[in-house]
């Protein structure tokens, strides 16, 4: 798979799992879960050229994916991925809260998505 369809699989699966949970389906949401994880774990075996396809997503047009690219990129592009979990932090709802938690691992020193 291309590195562009690995980047979209995890788009789109960040995306419905939310949708998921926002109906309340949870069952579903893990099942998109797992699937973005094997997208991005596909996407860092190949190292940097895999992270900078995810970059991408810190554009993309919904907070979710956004949110989830740049909790994955911290290490690799710290500034532009505190940046877009900062401001989606301002808000309120579970995306803002997974941006601030996000973000609190990191300073923490607790934060693992990508070891490097």
């Amino acid at each position: 798979m291309k590195l562009e369809e690995l980047v979209e699989q995890f788009a789109l699966n960040v995306a419905a799992q939310t949708d998921a949970i926002w109906r309340g389906d949870a069952k579903t949401g893990n099942k998109h879960a797992r699937k973005y994880g094997v997208a991005v774990d596909k996407l860092l075996v190949h190292g940097d050229a895999g992270r900078d396809a995810l970059l991408v997503l810190l554009k993309h047009e919904r907070m979710d994916v956004r949110v989830m690219a740049a909790a994955h990129l911290l290490r690799y592009r710290t500034t532009e991925a505190k940046a877009v979990l900062e401001e989606a932090a301002k808000g309120q709802g579970l995306v803002p809260f997974e941006a601030g938690q996000a973000l609190k691992r990191w300073e923490e020193g607790t934060w693992a998505l990508d070891p490097g």
